[in-house]
C-alpha cells in the first residue's frame, strides 16, 4: 500500500481511538450520526460517498476528500467517475477547489497502485 495511504489511514483510525477513547457522549453520537448516514437507504451507499466526496471537495476539507476517495474505491468507483465527480464539484466550488483537486488526484493514484 502507499504510503499516502497507509499513512493517512493509519493516523485516521489512531486520533479517532484517541478522540473516542475520552468517551465524551456528543462526539460518540456524531460518530454514530455520520455512520448511520453513508448506511444503504433510498440512496445506495456508493452515491451518498460520491455526494460526500463533492461535499468534502467543495468545504475544502482534505482529510475528507481522502476518506471518501477510498469509500469511493471500495465500492467500485472508477477513474472516469471520480473525475465526473471532481467536475462537479470544482463547477459548484469555483476555482478555490483546484488545489484539492490536485491532492485528491494524487491520493486516487495512490489508492490505485495500492
Amino acid at each position: 500500500m502507499s504510503n499516502l495511504v497507509s499513512e493517512f489511514n493509519a493516523y485516521r483510525a489512531r486520533m479517532n481511538d484517541v478522540i473516542l477513547s475520552k468517551n465524551n457522549l456528543v462526539m460518540k453520537r456524531l460518530w454514530n450520526l455520520d455512520t448511520n448516514t453513508y448506511e444503504e437507504g433510498a440512496l445506495d451507499k456508493k452515491t451518498k460517498e460520491m455526494l460526500g466526496l463533492v461535499a468534502s471537495m467543495v468545504l475544502r476539507c482534505d482529510d475528507c476528500i481522502r476518506y471518501h476517495l477510498g469509500k469511493c474505491q471500495e465500492l467500485g468507483v472508477n477513474t472516469e467517475q471520480v473525475y465526473e465527480i471532481f467536475a462537479v464539484a470544482n463547477i459548484v466550488g469555483g476555482t478555490i477547489v483546484i488545489p484539492h483537486t490536485r491532492r485528491a488526484a494524487e491520493y486516487w493514484e495512490a489508492l490505485r497502485e495500492a
